[in-house]
């Protein structure tokens, strides 16, 4: 704007407020403007003249430049340190190697016992079933310890009456009774026919002057069943006669003093009933009934892969379906199957396929069985204790650092720091390592990453 004097309106004189805009020829403008352009304020000296003053600004231009390369230095020598040190998987070294400072965790290597497990399906039970038959229609006399041939010759009958499989069946038990020793196991003619205890089944008509095994099974269990007056050994004595008919007399039985082959039923102890297999009224003959041990078994078909983890008396666990876990303990292995054949011919890699479906029967015994709670029969986990190793070095797992050129190392934390040290590892088991090398004692604090 132009006033009356013909002066701009904003041109303002030296000495005017510093807050108001002032405007510049073209030729003050370029001279300000170099001035500024070399980084350099404008003064207005005491005698009115301008000097030159470096700002501030200008100062600290060059040390932030020399900053920022500091830092770019500073940070791609990290980088470097760390790719020595293996954080991220570093060369394979036998030397230690320094470790990033304060892991998140720490564990203490222990020494202690690992053993590994192998868990296989199992099935719980009573075991595998055998059949009670009817006694055969007739019986043989000798032919026993004892009474064997003379000069090549069979022995003679000794013309006892024989059971036979006449008779009928008046009395049978039910599925799940436990049979003991003297108790009836089925009624022929209203007559008892009694469990005893042994391995050597009544073959044959036994009478004063009888020896053998099944002699001296007869005089156990009359011994057992309270029975006196004779001595237990394999000869049928005197004695031995008069302690039967007593026993005899007691199950409503014709006191004969002899012992004929239906006279008892023997198995290995006492027995529970699985099924019957006949009824009242019936003739007697054929399968009557099956029957188990009476203590609840786990059974399993190992793969013969595992057969050198399993002994008797190997221990083991066992999960029931309620996630209840028992212990129980090998006490029969068998004999590994043989793969049924088809009959064609079989490549190579067929033969493989079927010694890897052959498998290795085993048994184990729960000793509590209350333990097993109502379980009668049902599907179980068997963790068998396959290898172990006493008095080792051992870390969790997690606290393994794998190497980049192969090989493991843990994180060593002492009062100087941490770094890494090289590990050998062994057996893994229950969520630990073994683990040895130099530098590794017990008691090491070493990380653990969470």
């Amino acid at each position: 704007m132009t006033t009356s004097d013909g002066t701009d309106e904003l041109h303002r004189q030296p000495g005017a407020s510093s807050g108001a805009l002032e405007v510049h020829g073209p030729s003050e403008v370029s001279s300000e403007t170099s001035v500024e352009s070399s980084g350099a304020l404008a003064a207005t000296s005491a005698d009115g003249g301008e000097s030159v003053v470096p700002p501030e600004s200008g100062r600290r231009r060059r040390p932030l430049r020399t900053s920022l390369i500091v830092t770019v230095a500073i940070a791609v020598a990290a980088a470097a340190g760390i790719a020595a040190t293996g954080t991220f998987g570093g060369d394979d070294t036998s030397s230690t190697s320094a470790a990033p400072a304060g892991p998140s965790a720490t564990a203490k290597v222990k020494r202690t016992t690992l053993s590994s497990t192998e868990t296989v399906d199992g099935n719980l039970g009573y075991g595998d079933e055998s059949t009670v038959q009817a006694p055969a229609s007739s019986g043989t006399g000798g032919g026993g310890s004892g009474e064997s041939a003379q000069n090549g010759q069979p022995a003679q009958n000794d013309g006892a009456a024989d059971s036979g499989s006449s008779g009928i069946i008046t009395w049978l038990p039910d599925g799940g009774d436990t049979i003991t020793r003297g108790k009836p196991v089925y009624k022929v003619n209203q007559q008892k026919v009694p469990l005893l205890y042994g391995s050597t089944p009544f073959y044959r008509t036994l009478k004063q002057g009888s020896e053998g095994a099944d002699v001296k099974t007869l005089e156990q269990n009359l011994s057992e069943l309270g029975y006196d007056g004779f001595t237990v050994d394999d000869e049928y004595t005197y004695s031995t006669a008069q302690a039967v008919k007593d026993w005899q007399d007691d199950l409503g039985r014709d006191q004969t003093g002899t012992v004929r082959p239906g006279d008892a039923v023997v198995a290995s102890g006492a027995r529970r009933v699985a099924e019957v297999k006949t009824a009242p009224g019936a003739q007697l003959s054929g399968a009557l009934l099956t029957w188990t041990g009476t203590e609840r078994l786990i059974a399993v078909d190992l793969d013969v892969e595992y057969e050198d983890t399993v002994k008797k008396g190997t221990k083991a666990t066992v999960t029931l379906p309620d996630n209840t876990e028992v212990e129980a303990e090998v006490t029969d292995v068998g004999t590994p199957t043989t793969p049924k054949s088809d009959g064609s011919s079989d490549s190579s890699s067929d033969s493989s396929k079927d010694s890897q479906q052959a498998t290795l029967p085993v048994e184990l015994k729960v000793k509590d069985q209350k333990s097993l709670g109502r379980y009668q029969a049902a599907a179980v986990d068997v963790e068998l204790k396959d290898k172990t190793r006493k008095d080792v070095l051992a870390v969790p797992v997690n606290a393994l650092v794998a190497q980049r050129g192969g090989g493991y190392a843990v994180e060593a934390v002492t009062s100087k720091g941490s770094e890494y040290r090289p590990v050998k590892v062994g057996m893994f088991a229950d969520s630990l390592v073994e683990v040895s090398g130099d530098g590794i004692t017990e008691g090491l604090v070493v990380g653990v990453p969470k």
